[in-house]
């Protein structure tokens, strides 16, 4: 039951940063995990492959009394993120702002409300900040134009040079307080997610058939005991489309080699699910939610305001998968129980922190700790089945941690027996 080799398939968000400052923090972020739980974690230099869509590296983690090796592929789009990123600044703008409200006279805007308000409010920011500049800007326009008309200008002339004036004043704004607003970013992403709802990425499609590819030839070769397929903010949907489509390539993809567990962290489902033209997604959810080979963790938090929190992910999208159903599992995290006290007011109000809490190093000893979930010997199944155990085999003492491997294994094998029991009944029933 202890796991001594894991493969993790990384899916990032719409993150146009990449894997070189990505490598960076997980390398910084590993070394806090090794001081706080007293162990040696040791990190390979990552390796990219022929094609540049997929790099890799592995960790070595040795503890008192387990040690295991990760093999960590991170999924790369940040190419296709920065080539949107480069777009114009006025196609920007008026691209997003129209997308914007399609979404408010369609009532998708509504359903993020009823869904999570802080979301709703999240995605409302970047237009509403630009409402301000735009008033802001206007102003400075106004007054030059009356300024002008003063000295004698005529009106046509001074009108002239008050729309020049808005908008270089608006575009510089956009442009130079972007590191501070991620206005444009934020806009940029909005596009991104309904041209992706849409069907109207077709090199963003094609991708996901790769890597849905790639997952079938890891399944198939892997020597692993577990296969986590970690998808972050929107790498939540994209991860999930990733396997949906990999099943699809293979239906017996969870019934033959290690097991594979899809692992959803600060994920906003409904920016892709809530659209009318997504129903291969949600259908794909729906697939998901029964498939007795895959488990499906999903872990959410309310002091994150870039995900849905609470959220069910198929129920929450109107889909009813019955008696059938057995994913996701819905885990709370609440980040004021890993964080310092010391550190977590000021930690709170960095939104974007906040959001990448999900994949960073723990202050504090805890049940969720992602490079514990990456590093550690617990199944992540059973990790979050028994929170209370895994934090006695990370944290506790010599007893502690033995008493801990009992209830772990003891949950396996009734799990196991459960198992063979529902694998019989069926045929001796047919047996008449």
């Amino acid at each position: 039951m202890r796991v001594q080799h894991r493969h993790i398939i990384y899916v990032q968000g719409y993150d146009p940063r990449g894997l070189a400052q990505y490598y960076r923090m997980f390398r910084t972020e590993l070394r806090k995990f090794g001081r706080l739980y007293q162990l040696s974690a040791t990190i390979s230099r990552p390796q990219s492959s022929s094609d540049g869509e997929t790099a890799s590296w592995t960790i070595e983690t040795k503890a008192r009394d387990w040690q295991t090796r990760t093999r960590y592929d991170f999924l790369r789009f940040e190419d296709l993120i920065q080539r949107d990123l480069a777009a114009p600044i006025w196609s920007t703008v008026f691209h997003a702002v129209w997308i914007y409200w399609r979404l408010v006279f369609r009532g998708t805007i509504a359903r993020f409300w009823r869904a999570n308000w802080r979301f709703a409010t999240f995605i409302t920011y970047p237009h509403f900040l630009l409402l301000l500049e735009a008033l802001g800007s206007l102003g400075v326009a106004y007054a030059c134009a009356k300024g002008l008309e003063a000295l004698g200008v005529p009106s046509l002339f001074s009108m002239a040079a008050a729309a020049a004036v808005f908008v270089a004043l608006l575009g510089s704004l956009l442009k130079y307080t972007e590191n501070a607003t991620y206005l444009l970013y934020l806009l940029s992403d909005t596009i991104w997610t309904w041209e992706f709802s849409h069907r109207q990425r077709p090199e963003w499609d094609q991708r996901i058939d790769r890597f849905a590819q790639y997952l079938v030839n890891i399944a198939r070769s892997s020597d692993a005991e577990e296969i986590v397929i970690v998808g972050h903010s929107s790498g939540s949907f994209l991860g999930t489309e990733i396997l949906a489509r990999a099943l699809r390539l293979d239906p017996g993809l969870g019934r033959h080699g290690p097991r594979i567990v899809l692992f959803t962290v600060g994920g906003n489902f409904p920016i892709v699910g809530f659209h009318a033209a997504s129903q291969d997604f949600r259908d794909h959810l729906r697939q998901l939610a029964v498939e007795p080979s895959i488990d499906w963790i999903d872990c959410q938090s309310r002091k994150d305001v870039m995900n849905f929190f609470p959220f069910d992910p198929v129920a929450g999208h109107g889909i009813d998968a019955g008696a059938a159903r057995r994913n996701p599992t819905i885990v709370a995290v609440r980040f004021r129980e890993i964080i310092k006290p010391e550190h977590y007011n000021a930690f709170r109000w960095k939104f974007f922190r906040v959001h990448f809490q999900f994949v960073m190093a723990n202050e504090q000893p805890h049940a969720y700790d992602f490079f514990m979930i990456v590093c550690g010997p617990i199944p992540l199944r059973e990790r979050m089945a028994l929170p209370e155990a895994a934090l006695a085999v990370a944290a506790g003492d010599a007893a502690a941690r033995e008493q801990a491997w009992k209830r772990l294994e003891s949950a396996v094998s009734r799990r196991a027996d459960a198992a063979d029991l529902s694998g019989k009944e069926p045929s001796a029933r047919r047996r008449g």
